[in-house]
C-alpha cells in the first residue's frame, strides 16, 4: 500500500550504558569515587533543588561568536543551608584487600532532629583505631526553617590531603557546622549527583522512542513487535522494553557555579524564599524541586572553563 504519511521516522533513543534501568534505592544518592585533592578540605557538599531560571551575564569566552557580550543563560538555583559534621569514619583494609568501617568517632553536641533519621549511638566518643589507611567525615544537613522539613539527611564526605592532615583536619572539624563558602567558590567547577524525576512504568514510545507500528497492525501500535526469532526462544536485552522510567541516580559533569550568594527575597514557585545561602549553577540539574541534590569536586576538570566565568549583569 506505500508509505504512511506523516510517520515521524527516528533512531531508537535510550542509551545502554545505563542499564538495567532500575529505581534509585535511596531519594538521595551515596558517591563511590572522590577526586584526589592535594588541599587539605571537604571534598563535597549538599543542597536542595529550587528551580530554573534564567540570567544575564557578559560572555568572557574568547572563543565564543558572542565574546563581551550580554547574552541570556539558563540557570539552577541551589538553597545550600549549612552541615553539621556528626562522626568522624575510619576504614581499614581486610584479608580480601577491601576497605572496610573499622571504627567511628561520634560528636557530643548533636541536633535532636537527627534522631528522627537515625539511632544515635548511646557511647558518641569512640576510639580511634590502631591500623587505618583513610578517614572520612559524616555529615548531615540543617534543613530546619530552609525546605519546610525538619528531618535531615545523613551521608558520607570525603576529606583531601594526605592521610595524617585528613585526621587533624577531621578532629578540628568534628560537631562544628560546616558552609558551602568552606568548600566551593565562585568560578569552581563541580560533579552534581541526584536521583531524576520518577515517571513510573512507562511503555516502549515514552521510555525509548520506539516507532509506533501502522495502523493496520494486529498486534498494537504501542508496542515492539517482533521482539525476537522463534529459535532461540529466548529475547535480547537490547531489545526496547517497558519498565521502570525515572528515579534513577545519574551523574553530570563539570557544572559552572557562578555564584554564591545569600537571601533572596524573591518567592520561588513550589518553594518559597530562600532565607540563607545559595548558589547559582550554569545549565540544568536532574531532579524535582527540594530534592537533595550532591555536589563534589570535579575528578576530571575541563579546561576550557579555567579562568573563564560569566560576569552576571544584576
Amino acid at each position: 500500500m506505500g508509505h504512511q504519511i506523516n510517520q515521524p521516522k527516528a533512531p531508537r533513543r535510550g542509551s545502554m550504558q545505563f542499564y538495567p534501568r532500575v529505581r534509585a534505592k535511596r531519594i538521595y544518592p551515596r558517591i563511590r569515587k572522590w577526586p584526589e585533592v592535594n588541599e587539605v578540605k571537604l571534598l563535597g557538599f549538599a543542597g536542595y533543588k529550587v528551580g530554573m531560571a534564567h540570567v544575564m551575564a557578559v560572555d568572557e569566552k574568547k572563543t565564543s561568536p558572542t565574546h563581551g557580550q550580554t547574552i541570556s543563560i539558563p540557570v539552577t538555583i541551589l538553597d545550600v543551608p549549612k552541615m553539621k559534621v556528626a562522626a568522624i569514619r575510619f576504614y581499614g583494609i581486610d584479608k580480601f584487600r577491601t576497605k572496610k568501617v573499622v571504627g567511628e568517632v561520634w560528636a557530643d553536641n548533636l541536633d535532636k532532629d537527627l534522631k528522627r533519621k537515625i539511632k544515635i549511638p548511646k557511647k558518641k566518643k569512640g576510639e580511634e583505631p590502631k591500623n587505618f589507611v583513610d578517614v572520612t567525615l559524616l555529615v548531615y544537613t540543617l534543613p530546619k526553617g530552609r525546605v519546610g522539613k525538619k528531618k535531615p539527611e545523613i551521608f558520607e564526605v570525603a576529606i583531601g590531603g594526605n592521610l595524617d592532615k585528613k585526621l587533624d583536619y577531621a578532629k578540628n572539624i568534628l560537631g562544628k557546622e560546616i558552609s558551602v563558602k568552606d568548600v566551593f567558590k565562585e568560578g569552581d567547577t563541580v560533579d552534581v549527583v541526584s536521583v531524576t524525576k520518577g515517571k513510573g512504568f512507562q511503555g516502549v514510545i515514552k521510555r525509548f522512542g520506539a516507532r509506533l507500528e501502522s495502523i493496520k497492525s494486529d498486534r498494537g501500535r504501542r508496542m515492539i513487535s517482533p521482539i525476537g526469532e522463534d529459535v532461540p526462544r529466548k529475547t535480547n536485552w537490547r531489545v526496547p522494553m517497558p519498565g521502570q522510567m525515572g528515579f534513577h541516580t545519574r551523574t553530570e559533569k563539570n557544572k559552572q557555579i557562578l555564584k554564591i550568594g545569600e537571601g533572596l527575597n524573591e518567592a520561588f514557585h513550589h518553594y518559597g524564599k530562600i532565607k540563607g545561602e545559595y548558589l547559582i549553577i550554569k545549565g540544568s540539574i536532574p531532579g524535582p524541586r527540594k530534592r537533595l541534590i550532591r555536589m563534589k569536586v570535579s575528578r576530571f576538570q575541563n579546561k576550557k572553563f579555567e579562568g573563564k566565568v560569566e560576569r552576571l549583569v544584576l
